[in-house]
């Protein structure tokens, strides 16, 4: 009789104290994620860059208390018993949320208001799906997956279907950004 191995489940205390071995580490319902670190090329950096210093321009006009940005592979936990922690290229969080997190924390626990993708070469269409699907069950309001290579942005919000935007298109952030407006294409300028 062969017996099933059991996966044991992890918690973000256990993900925390694991050394450092050059891998990306997520947990996704108390499970461990390893994969090799991506490379991101130059057109994602430019890409990460654009958006966040678009969003950073909004942000600062906006009344206090407002919320914070996260550029460059935000950790957050977002589920808890199992554990979900993931990695997001840019994310804007609440006021309320930033000042639950102090400033040395490796992970914020709760979900940003937008969580923003920037597709990599190593992304794979599963992945995407999984980590869209994560974040609307979670809370996020409103997810954008930035694609450098078809110069397009998808606009996934809870309980509505995708919404794709073009180079030749504004898009609006409205209601959860309110005012933030932007053309597309300044997201892809050199």
């Amino acid at each position: 009789m062969a017996s099933a191995a059991v996966e044991q489940l992890m918690t973000v205390d256990d993900l925390l104290a694991l050394p450092e071995n050059g891998m990306d580490r997520d947990l996704f319902e108390g499970l461990l994620r390893e994969r090799p670190m991506t490379r991101r090329n130059r057109r994602h950096a430019r890409t990460t860059f654009n958006a966040g210093h678009l969003l950073g321009l909004w942000r600062n006009g906006l009344k206090t208390p407002r919320g914070e940005l996260l550029v460059g592979d935000a950790a957050f936990c977002l589920e808890r018993n199992p554990d979900t922690t993931v990695g997001i290229d840019i994310a804007y969080i609440s006021a309320d949320l930033a000042s639950q997190a102090a400033d040395d924390t490796f992970l914020i626990n709760g979900a940003p208001i937008l969580a923003a993708e920037i597709l990599s070469p190593s992304d794979t269409h599963e992945d995407l799906v999984e980590k869209i699907e994560l974040f609307l069950r979670t809370g996020v309001q409103v997810v954008w997956i930035i694609d450098p290579d078809l110069r397009t942005v998808t606009v996934y919000r809870p309980g509505t279907g995708p919404v794709l935007f073009n180079a030749l298109q504004e898009l609006s952030g409205d209601p959860e950004l309110p005012g933030f407006r932007m053309p597309v294409a300044a997201l892809f300028a050199p």
